[in-house]
């Protein structure tokens, strides 16, 4: 599946709504190759231009989630960059070799958010026409580029998701932002974050039902693109994840 990357003008305000045209671009959603991913979403995929918001408990299998993800979009035709500031790209490279991932996704480890849009710029320019997306591990170690003093605070995660925001809206890219979580759940960092994004999936371990102790939980916290509600069970092998129920909202 081929879109246009578009530029989307500012309309003027006061416009009636009735003269607002929402580009084909954005219309079309993109399947990302993995069923459980697409039900979450409400089942077709992602809408272009959607910034999501991906969190999960410690040892939930994020990373793991997230490049298995890059590596089925990369394979459906999209151009993909993985921006890791967390772990080393040697690290993310044996994670690959374990879960035996072979797409050519790019792979970066830039903090500055500046710089890394800037490097998106030339990797959509080389892959004209194909629905590019930018996954982020993780949002609490980017910079904004602001005062650049080194530190990274809440202030600092909201202005980084911001720009990263306003750039996903203007070229209609798809981008995932890891956010970190404490062990019982809570997001690191301000509230606003969730409030910003267009989706909030959730990553969790079971710890009480017997039969399903251990799954992992991916759930739709949020998504003003596909309602949310949407509920998978996955068990985690060394090789990645597998479906082991599914509990969609009507």
């Amino acid at each position: 599946m081929k879109i246009k990357n578009i530029k989307i003008e500012d309309i003027p305000f006061g416009s009636s709504i009735q003269d607002v045209k929402v580009p084909d671009a954005l219309k079309k959603r993109v399947p990302c190759g993995l069923d459980y991913f697409n039900a979450i979403l409400g089942g077709e995929g992602f809408t272009p231009s959607a910034v999501t918001l991906y969190t999960g408990v410690p040892g939930a299998g994020k990373t793991t989630m997230m490049l298995s993800l890059a590596n089925s979009l990369q394979r459906a035709g999209c151009e993909v960059v993985f921006n890791t500031a967390e772990e080393s790209l040697y690290q993310v490279k044996m994670t690959c070799d374990r879960l035996k991932l072979k797409q050519p996704f790019k792979v970066g480890g830039e903090t500055r958010v500046p710089v890394l849009l800037e490097g998106c710029d030339k990797v959509r320019e080389a892959a004209p026409g194909r629905p590019f997306f930018l996954i982020v591990d993780s949002l609490q170690c980017m910079d904004d580029g602001k005062f650049n003093s080194g530190r990274i605070t809440t202030a600092t995660a909201e202005r980084a998701l911001g720009l990263m925001t306003s750039y996903a809206k203007e070229h209609a890219v798809n981008i995932i932002v890891i956010g970190q979580v404490t062990k019982d759940g809570k997001m690191s960092g301000s509230n606003k974050l969730k409030h910003m994004v267009d989706a909030h999936v959730h990553l969790s371990i079971e710890t009480k039902d017997e039969d399903l102790k251990g799954c992992r939980i991916l759930e739709t916290q949020k998504n003003r693109f596909g309602g949310a509600g949407h509920v998978v069970f996955l068990d985690l092998h060394r090789t990645g994840f597998t479906e082991v129920a599914r509990v969609c909202a009507s």
